[in-house]
């Protein structure tokens, strides 16, 4: 079972390897270049589609190609994965889901019936009240918190059950920042494992990793992938160890790999990451200090604003850009956050964020009872669209709806 997609280093290494040696090359080198692979067949610099589900035994009933069968594994997955690996710095390699939900339930999956969890209060809402609905099912306990608060998180350790914080940063949709090198002090002083959510960062910002996460996860429907027509998930860790591998057994025996003409897609979005993840938080930048001072608006959350609470923190741990989302909060209250939304003719609204198209939506609609999201607060992601014709968008929408 035992299977590792960390970055080939041999230059002639086979089709489901790369050939760039990743200690010798940039983050924008290495996803536009798909890390070099150049198809043994027929010298292709596009990677090929591998669509069989079986794959033929040799005489002595051995698969010496390192393929069986297209459930637990496949080549063109295997080569999506090595790029996000390298672009992670991941040691044990990275692993494909078919969404970002099967991703996240398969690490909760790989726990022990009666072991304690810490996940924080603003995190994404599908998995937070997947926690809520389906980790008792699996004998686990569950406990929300301020991750942004260090003594919060210290207090929700329950001595000897305690094996998994669950963090996310930037949070969705609140743009908390988590200081993960202190929480992963804590989770580690308590045997504990610290998976990372990174979704609306990417490893071009942020790489959870080398901050001292043992695993990071994304919904790579989101900037992973970015042009809103591939759901995928995967996670990234560390190093290899026992609970690496259960989590490869997990989505063997469960079936929840990617389908190879998605891995396909995603690694043609991956080609771009960097640019558009660049281009994307400059804008996101750019519209949260314009808005800052517009008078309909009453609050903005983005880390990249000096008066954030966890901008230091975003600025230590995240380089080149503070991520693609941002909220703001309306002045005129629900009423006029949701005429907002109603009257933009750029934005568009929907569900979703890191696409290249920019999109609005009202959280707390979306999140229904028990939502920490604000009644007033509107959810930005930013495309790469120029920010001015946004800004220009969404400052006559907010007039329109002030004055409706």
């Amino acid at each position: 079972m035992s299977r590792t997609n960390a970055p080939e280093t041999d230059p002639d290494a086979g089709h489901a390897r790369g050939a760039l040696n990743v200690a010798d090359w940039s983050q924008r080198t290495l996803a536009a270049q798909a890390m070099g692979h150049i198809d043994p067949v027929t010298r292709a610099v596009v990677p090929p589609l591998h669509l069989s589900t079986t794959y033929l035994r040799d005489a002595d009933n051995g698969y010496r190609s390192g393929f069986s069968y297209a459930r637990p594994d496949n080549a063109t997955i295997r080569e999506a994965e090595g790029v996000i690996a390298a672009l992670e710095g991941a040691e044990a390699g990275a692993l494909l889901f078919g969404s970002g939900m099967a991703a996240a339930a398969a690490v909760f999956s790989a726990l022990a019936p009666g072991d304690h969890v810490i996940a924080p209060e603003v995190m994404y809402w599908g998995l937070k009240r997947w926690l809520r609905q389906e980790a008792p099912r699996l004998g686990l306990t569950v406990d929300f918190v301020a991750m942004d608060n260090r003594d919060a998180v210290r207090a929700a350790f329950v001595p000897g059950r305690t094996r998994l914080v669950w963090a996310e940063t930037p949070g969705n949709p609140l743009c908390t920042i988590v200081d993960l090198a202190a929480i992963a002090e804590l989770a580690h002083a308590a045997s504990a494992r610290l998976v990372v959510d990174s979704t609306a960062s990417s490893p071009i910002l942020t790489r959870p990793l080398e901050h001292g996460a043992d695993l990071v996860m994304h919904s790579a429907t989101k900037i992973l992938n970015g042009h809103s027509d591939v759901v995928a998930g995967v996670l990234a860790a560390a190093r290899p160890d026992a609970f690496w591998e259960r989590l490869i057994a997990i989505r063997a025996t469960w079936g929840a790999i990617l389908g190879p003409f998605e891995a396909y897609l995603l690694m043609r979005g991956l080609r771009t990451l960097p640019l558009r993840v660049s281009a994307q938080s400059a804008g996101a930048l750019h519209l949260a200090e314009r808005l800052s001072g517009h008078p309909l608006v009453g609050t903005v959350l983005y880390p990249g604003l000096a008066d954030h609470p966890g901008h230091a923190v975003a600025a230590r741990q995240m380089q080149g850009g503070f991520g693609f989302m941002l909220s703001i909060r309306v002045a005129g209250g629900e009423a006029a956050a949701i005429a907002t939304a109603a009257r933009v003719r750029l934005w568009k609204r929907a569900t979703s964020l890191g696409g290249v198209e920019s999109l609005i939506e009202h959280r707390a609609s979306v999140e229904g009872t028990g939502t920490p999201c604000p009644p007033d607060l509107l959810r930005l992601s930013v495309g790469i669209e120029d920010p001015e014709d946004l800004f220009r968008d969404l400052d006559e929408a907010l007039h329109g709806a002030a004055s409706s």
